[in-house]
């Protein structure tokens, strides 16, 4: 059967249907091909790409430069997944109007099919502007890395009953507001799935058991890219960074010893050009100038 490109309409049906929906994280062309290729459901271009692949210590250098050229990359490479660009902090936090503009870009410049934003109650405006211009808008709650310092560290949200209804109440308004679906993170497993229950809008969680309706993992996680740290939600399906350090050693011992390059490797030119060229180079060597170092000069002098 024919692939078609996945849609709002695709994601509500799964949650109907209680099909679990996938999603992944990317941040370039060759990773966002290969999981549009496995038929993952929905590609999110996180800002964890400022901790995975620029090397911040936290989301919050990011700069809304550096998630387009991510974005427009990712989408470049996928052509069914349905594409969630992910808004980088203060680009929606100070002005309703900037949050609209800088959503539009996302949809506008880089082709995504949504956008992300993070918190709850607090984000209810900006979700509702960005939803009345057009823009689909996941929402995302629990552990929100933007507001890390907040937070007081990435631990676990909603462990307490009030915390919980705090949740709750998060959820329901973004519903309200509008938001397509919610990202769950790092909240306990019974309360992602009452949240889950409570919603007509899917919930995708990171960290959040498996009551949710879909599962998003980091995709440098689940490959085995990232070695800072793996945390506990994130299930490695292959070791890839040892792999490549393996490649990468094996690659120096090969040029250092003269194994690598081999003719196999290499370009070859026809004996009868090579002679000719080396005849026309022998004739026209006297006309090259020569190049002398004085030990006692700053400069190198031409003959």
């Amino acid at each position: 059967m024919e692939r078609k490109k996945t849609t709002l309409l695709d994601l509500i049906k799964k949650k109907e249907q209680r099909i679990p929906i996938t999603m992944l994280t990317a941040y370039d062309y060759p990773l966002a091909q290969a999981v549009d290729n496995a038929g993952i459901d929905m590609i999110l271009v996180g800002d964890s790409y400022g901790m995975v692949v620029l090397g911040y210590n936290s989301t919050v250098p990011v700069t809304m430069e550096e998630m387009l050229i991510a974005c427009r990359a990712v989408a470049r490479g996928a052509h069914y997944s349905f594409l969630v660009g992910d808004m980088p902090f203060m680009s929606y936090q100070a002005d309703t109007a900037e949050a609209v503009r800088n959503a539009g870009r996302f949809i506008k410049e880089a082709n995504m099919d949504a956008v992300k934003l993070e918190g709850g109650r607090r984000v209810v405006d900006a979700v509702r502007a960005i939803t009345h211009a057009g823009i689909p808008v996941m929402g995302h709650i629990g552990l929100t890395p933007q507001s890390i310092s907040q937070l007081g560290g990435y631990r676990t949200q909603g462990t307490t009953a009030a915390a919980a209804r705090e949740l709750l109440d998060d959820a329901l308004a973004l519903q309200a507001a509008g938001c397509f679906a919610l990202v769950l993170e790092k909240v306990p497993d019974r309360v992602a799935a009452y949240i889950t229950q409570r919603l007509r809008i899917p919930t995708i969680g990171i960290g959040a058991g498996a009551g949710a309706d879909g599962q998003v993992l980091v995709i440098h996680d689940l490959l085995g890219l990232f070695d800072r740290f793996v945390p506990k939600f994130a299930k490695q399906y292959a070791q890839l960074h040892d792999n490549i350090a393996q490649a990468l050693n094996e690659y120096k011992s090969q040029v250092e010893n003269h194994a690598f390059p081999t003719p196999q490797h290499s370009f070859a030119i026809k004996e009868n050009e090579w002679e000719t060229f080396l005849q026309a180079a022998a004739e026209h060597s006297s006309d090259v100038p020569q190049v002398f170092i004085d030990e006692h000069a700053d400069t190198a002098r031409v003959y």
